[in-house]
């Protein structure tokens, strides 16, 4: 028998097998059904809770004074982390240009096989350089930054000990690693010294703590948290992403700021925020620590480069504040009007001498209602609530940009107020 003739043989009963399976469309359909009941279930409870988190869409470039669909005229920002203005700074947008034009849009790569340009390394400098440490490594976000680390440095011997009003990613970040996991009270140092206690058995021990949390506005005591960790032998890390840029004399931070600059190991942060609002986070630390980073954090070996015109773009503005502290310096006046105005006129503002001023409303229905209000008023800000914050702490989130005037916080003041009456919030 030929081997065609074989083949023919082999081939008719194993098609007939591979295809004798029975079809049952009703039970992959079953299965799609049931997914989308529990799904429009969930949404249906969002929505009924109050805490439906809508896109408005805006028409503009960002900045102070932005379009928005579906309202006329000119409408205030008060909820961008945009907090220099440099967003839409014609020096950091000519820089993007530029970059857009010798490097192109992308690497369609990885940084080690073929995605590094001088324009990233020269960026990681600037950032070393910035922050006043050995070396920095870049990622697509900062979420990324805070997935990548804590696996690479802490092993099931090591503890982190974390702050239980830390960032979201700084929380998934932790969860990836193996180390002994110790939660501390909010800002609390008696807490914090309790739990270095309970470490003590460990090899390395990292506090952990945002240096400012993005929700209240309030600030790290990084004093006496680094005065602990020198006490306990243990490192220092913080994330910056709501300091970078603005805080201290010069910008640097909250590190700055509280003067430990020299005792705060490593510092994580985002170029999505002051330093020209696009996208990218970074680490900066120890060489060795930053060099390992490269070897084995996930998020950097298996994402794609930093695209150049962001890269471009973030250069020019840390550029720009290594040259001067004067945007940064700016900030402090116009943060004290507002929250000083809102305070005046009967309103709880949480947090204290940051650009992050949280309305505080409680009810999430009612900080959505008085959002929308707001933007009838022409005032852009957004009402935050449940999961965002905790429930029954619901807020409007206002930020301060170098970007707005004496005239722009005014105005947004007296809408508040005007909505405020509306809702029974102020008398």
């Amino acid at each position: 028998m030929s081997l065609r003739a074989v083949t023919r043989q082999l081939r008719a009963p194993l098609g007939a097998v591979l295809h004798s399976r029975p079809r049952i469309p009703g039970r992959t359909y079953g299965a799609a059904a049931q997914a989308r009941s529990v799904l429009e279930s969930e949404l249906d409870a969002i929505r009924a809770a109050g805490t439906w988190k809508g896109e408005r869409v805006i028409t503009s470039k960002q900045g102070a004074h932005i379009g928005v669909d579906g309202s006329s005229g000119d409408i205030l920002n008060f909820c961008a982390n945009n907090y220099l203005g440099l967003s839409s700074h014609p020096e950091v947008i000519q820089a993007g240009i530029e970059a857009l034009q010798k490097y192109g849009a992308g690497l369609s790569s990885v940084r080690f096989i073929c995605g590094t340009q001088d324009l990233h390394k020269n960026l990681e400098q600037k950032l070393a350089q910035f922050h006043e440490r050995d070396d920095c490594i870049l990622y697509a976000s900062c979420f990324d930054a805070n997935a990548g680390l804590f696996e690479v440095l802490l092993g099931p011997e090591d503890a982190v000990i974390s702050d239980e009003l830390n960032h979201a990613s700084i929380i998934d970040g932790i969860r990836l690693c193996k180390a002994k996991r110790f939660r501390y009270k909010h800002m609390s140092l008696k807490d914090l010294e309790e739990k270095l206690k309970e470490s003590q058995s460990s090899r390395l021990r990292l506090v952990v703590t945002d240096g400012v949390f993005s929700m209240d506005g309030d600030v790290a005591p990084l004093v006496g948290i680094c005065d602990l960790a020198e006490q306990y032998g243990a490192l220092v890390f913080i994330d910056e992403c709501h300091a970078t840029g603005f805080l201290g004399p010069r910008g640097r931070g909250t590190d700055e700021l509280l003067g430990v600059m020299d005792r705060v190991h490593i510092v994580n942060s985002t170029l999505g925020k002051a330093l020209g609002g696009a996208a990218g986070g970074y680490t900066v630390g120890p060489k060795p620590l930053i060099e390992l980073l490269r070897q084995r954090s996930r998020p950097y070996l298996f994402s794609n480069s930093l695209p150049p015109p962001v890269v471009g773009s973030a250069t020019r503005a840390v550029e720009l504040l290594l040259a001067s502290n004067e945007i940064a310096q700016s900030m402090a006046a116009k943060t004290k009007r507002f929250r000083n105005s809102m305070t005046q006129a009967g309103f709880t503002i949480a947090g204290a001498a940051h650009p992050i001023c949280p309305v505080m409303l409680g009810d999430a229905r009612l900080a959505s209602v008085i959002a929308d209000d707001m933007l009838k008023l022409g005032v852009y800000v957004i009402g935050f609530s449940y999961p965002v914050v905790p429930k029954g702490k619901a807020r409007i989130r206002v930020q301060i940009s170098a970007a707005h005037t004496d005239s722009d916080i005014d105005r947004a003041v007296d809408a508040f107020i005007q909505t405020g009456r509306k809702h029974g919030v102020i008398s």
